[in-house]
């Protein structure tokens, strides 16, 4: 184990704009390396990490020198490498083929562990790689990291984001492993079960667990977007919160979190931010009204959020090059309209400082790819534990330059030298009609 002296080092594959980046660093690692192959998702964790090194490449491309000299790592330890390859091969809610020729991104996330010498690693991804024909796949990544060195937790397991403090129903798989030599970890037991009458599964009753925080623990002390016009043009305005409710209060920085070991950021808990307003006919707002919470409208097949629940898996929907549609958005409990990336980031377990993409299609994508910080800071714990006393940062850290959440994608290709096209450009574009 390390001293007090340094905090673990730790790099993110497919960091996306940062959710697994979070929860490292709230459990105590400085992520001195993100890799990510999109330049907008790129200038966002730019934005939210300014200390780390954001890598935009495709892990294709890159060994694990380019990420050792392209960031402050050097030849310093990396402690875990951690990161969810694109799983849309494998998805339980898509095609499901170990043919698809993106699960090759699996195997250089391999690779790169290997090439680091990572102590440990963390591999992340949906609940579809565990059953059926999938299973093998699974089977297969698991024997090539024992090929090269290393141990894995062979109880590998599926948490659920509900279960540790997240008011969102959201399963995803967790393969933990470690370079031989180094003491395995254990998994994260549940700290949360789900409130009585909630809508989420899995839980049983346990005295010592905590219950999970409802939707409306999430959203009740956010201010109304609706009532300010400025909305409507950008994402951010300065507004009146409500009294913060013990799941929101540290989100919005009035009450610190002793578990989290995050640098501090300097923002202005004044401004209300990623909350541009969404227009809906008032036909759909009256039958957004008329649909009961829990239940999904049927026009819209939108589902309307339960004040005393949890919120459905906040989905993604797909990237540009395969059709870009927008996946459905939840309805707000109370209000007649969508909720808007700000309360979908709450529901997600965000702080209020972090920001996403100015515009709601990549916003909520990037909210909908991402692991909740707080199901990742689970899982970094238990690593933390078997590396380094975790310790508190002294120095704060100050936000990125706002431009970079304002991109279009060739402004953000320029910005990282990168082909614009890196991306393939949106075939189309699926909207709803809300009436």
């Amino acid at each position: 184990m390390r001293g007090n002296a340094a905090r673990p080092i730790a790099v993110d594959l497919f960091a996306g704009a940062g959710g697994m980046s979070l929860g490292f660093e709230q459990a105590g690692f400085d992520v001195a390396a993100a890799v990510e192959y999109d330049p907008i998702h790129c200038a966002t964790h730019e934005f939210n990490f300014p200390n780390c090194a954001t890598i935009c490449r495709s892990v294709a491309d890159i060994d694990g020198q380019y990420i050792r000299s392209h960031s402050r790592i050097d030849d310093q330890t990396v402690d875990v490498l951690f990161g969810g390859a694109p799983c849309q091969g494998f998805s339980m809610i898509g095609k499901r083929a170990l043919d698809d020729p993106r699960n090759a991104l699996v195997h250089h996330f391999v690779r790169l562990v290997v090439e680091l010498k990572a102590s440990y690693f963390v591999f992340e991804n949906v609940k579809g790689l565990t059953v059926g024909k999938q299973k093998r796949f699974l089977e297969e990544i698991i024997l090539e990291f024992r090929k090269n060195g290393y141990r894995v937790l062979e109880d590998y397991r599926v948490l659920n984001a509900l279960h540790y403090g997240v008011p969102q129903d959201r399963q995803r798989l967790f393969l933990i492993g470690a370079r031989k030599g180094f003491p395995l970890p254990d998994y994260p037991k549940a700290t949360h079960m789900m409130p009585k009458n909630g809508n989420g599964n899995g839980a049983s009753h346990h005295l010592f667990l905590r219950s999970t925080p409802t939707v409306w623990d999430a959203l009740r002390d956010l201010p109304e977007a609706d009532d300010y016009e400025e909305l409507l043009e950008r994402d951010w305005v300065e507004a009146r919160f409500k009294k913060p409710t013990e799941y929101s209060s540290p989100l919005r920085g009035n009450e610190p979190d002793r578990d989290d070991y995050s640098y501090r950021r300097e923002f202005d808990p004044a401004l209300l931010t990623s909350s541009l307003r969404t227009i809906h006919t008032a036909l759909s707002q009256k039958r957004f009204l008329a649909t009961e919470h829990g239940d999904t409208e049927p026009v819209s097949r939108f589902h309307k959020l339960d004040p005393q629940g949890v919120c459905n898996t906040i989905r993604a929907g797909t990237a540009s090059d395969r059709g870009a549609f927008t996946s459905p958005r939840p309805i707000h409990p109370y209000s007649p309209r969508c909720i808007t990336v700000r309360e979908a980031a709450r529901l997600h377990s965000y702080p209020d400082w972090f920001r996403f993409h100015v515009t709601k299609w990549h916003g909520f994508r990037q909210i909908g790819n991402s692991v909740p910080p707080l199901l990742a800071k689970a899982v970094a714990t238990q690593l933390c534990k078997a590396i380094a006393t975790p310790t508190q940062p002294e120095r704060p850290v100050s936000q990125g330059n706002a431009a970079l959440l304002k991109f279009n994608m060739s402004q953000a290709a320029a910005h990282y030298g990168v082909p614009s096209d890196v991306v393939p450009k949106r075939k189309r574009e699926q909207r709803h009609r809300h009436g």
